[in-house]
C-alpha cells in the first residue's frame, strides 16, 4: 500500500510540473490506416504473448488466425505486448525475430501491417531494437513503439506502454529491464498519461480504443493491476473509451467494468496457456475466460462493432456486439 501511496504522490508531483514546464502537451505519432469503402468498416485480429519460435501450439495458433483473417479479410492485426520470450531481443540482428516472427505469420490474409506494444518480456532484452526502424527493414509489416495512435477512421486505438506503471518491475532483484528511453520514471509516466489524455480529448472517432499489454482487470494468474486501476481507468472513463485489449495473462477473458460502459478484454493467448491457473479474486462483470491458447477478431462499423475469441482449433467461443444504442453478448 505505500508502494501505491509513493507512485500516486510522485505521479501527481510529475504531472503538476509537467504542465507548468508543458502547457501544451506533446502529440502521440498517429498512423493513418484508411477504413475500406465509404471508411465505415475495418476489421482486424488481436493477439498477444505469442514470440515461442511456433511452440507451445504458437503456429496452430497462427494457421487458424490466417484462416479467420482470409474469412475476415483483416485490414491490420495488433499485438498486446510480450512479442518475444523469455527475455525479449537481444539485439536488432537476433534471429528471433525472424524465428518467432516472419517465420511463423506466413498466412497470405497475415501480410498486412501488425501494430505492437512492448510487454514486461519484451523490456527485459533490448527494448530498443523491437522499436527500431531496422526491424521494419527485414519484415515491413512490423511497427512496434512505446505508445502511439492508430487513426482508423470509424476508429482510434491508442496504444499505451503500460510495463513502466507496475511498481514491482522496479524494485524486483529477479530481472533486469532496459530502462533506456522511460528513466526518470515517473516524469515519463506524467508525460504518458497527459500526452494520452490530449489524445483522447481531440479524438472525435465513433470507437474508441486502448491496447496496453497489462490488464487493468483479470481474473487470470496475475489479476487486476492496481497501478492502471489507480492512474490509466480514470482516463478511460473520462473520455468514453468503449474498449481496452491487453495480453499478459495467456488467456482470454471479457469483463465489463461496473463503473462505466468499458468493456475489458484480454487477448494474451497467443502461445503458452496456463490451463487452471485462475486467481478469480474479482469476478464482478466477468462474461467470459478461458485457459486455452487463441485470438480475437473485431469488426467495426460505424455504428456496430463485433468480438470473437477463437480457440486455438478456430472454433468461436464467445461472441460479443455493441451499437451506440444497445449491446448483447452471445456464446
Amino acid at each position: 500500500m505505500a508502494g501505491f501511496l509513493k507512485i500516486s504522490i510522485a505521479l501527481c508531483l510529475c504531472l503538476l510540473a509537467v504542465g507548468c514546464l508543458c502547457p501544451a502537451a506533446a502529440e502521440l505519432q498517429t498512423f493513418h490506416h484508411p477504413a475500406r469503402g465509404d471508411g465505415s468498416l475495418i476489421s482486424f485480429l488481436v493477439v498477444g504473448d505469442w514470440g515461442r519460435k511456433g511452440d507451445f501450439n504458437q503456429s496452430r495458433v497462427a494457421s487458424q488466425m490466417g484462416r479467420i483473417g482470409g474469412k475476415l479479410d483483416v485490414d491490420f492485426v495488433v499485438s498486446t505486448g510480450d512479442n518475444f520470450y523469455d527475455n525479449g531481443l537481444t539485439g536488432k540482428e537476433d534471429m528471433a525475430f525472424k524465428e518467432s516472427f516472419t517465420d511463423i505469420y506466413t498466412a497470405k490474409s497475415l501480410q498486412k501491417q501488425w501494430y505492437s506494444v512492448l510487454g514486461n518480456h519484451d523490456y527485459r532484452g533490448d527494448a530498443e531494437a523491437q522499436l527500431s526502424p531496422y526491424l521494419r527493414k527485414i519484415d515491413s509489416r512490423w511497427l512496434c513503439l512505446r505508445s502511439f495512435v492508430v487513426n482508423a477512421e470509424v476508429a482510434e486505438i491508442f496504444f499505451v506502454d503500460t510495463t513502466p506503471f507496475v511498481e514491482e518491475y522496479f524494485s524486483s532483484p529477479e530481472h533486469t529491464y532496459d530502462w533506456r528511453g522511460v528513466n526518470p520514471r515517473q516524469a515519463y509516466l506524467a508525460g504518458l498519461l497527459k500526452d494520452l489524455e490530449s489524445a483522447l480529448a481531440k479524438s472525435t472517432a465513433t470507437w474508441k480504443i486502448v491496447v496496453g499489454h497489462h490488464a487493468i482487470r483479470s481474473v487470470g494468474h496475475h489479476g487486476d493491476t492496481n497501478e492502471l486501476i489507480d492512474h490509466l481507468l480514470p482516463l478511460l472513463r473520462n473520455y468514453n473509451v468503449d474498449i481496452y485489449m491487453n495480453g499478459h495473462d495467456h488467456c482470454l477473458e471479457h469483463i465489463a467494468d461496473d463503473g462505466s460502459a468499458i468493456q475489458f478484454m484480454t487477448s494474451g493467448a497467443g502461445s503458452k496457456a496456463w490451463r487452471g491457473d485462475v486467481k478469480g479474486l474479482n469476478k464482478e462483470g466477468l462474461a467470459f475466460f478461458y485457459d486455452g491458447q487463441g485470438f480475437m477478431s473485431v469488426q467495426l462499423m460505424k455504428n456496430d462493432l463485433e468480438i470473437v475469441f477463437y480457440d486455438v482449433f478456430g472454433h468461436a467461443l464467445h461472441r460479443w456486439s455493441i451499437s451506440k444504442q444497445h449491446l448483447h453478448s452471445t456464446m
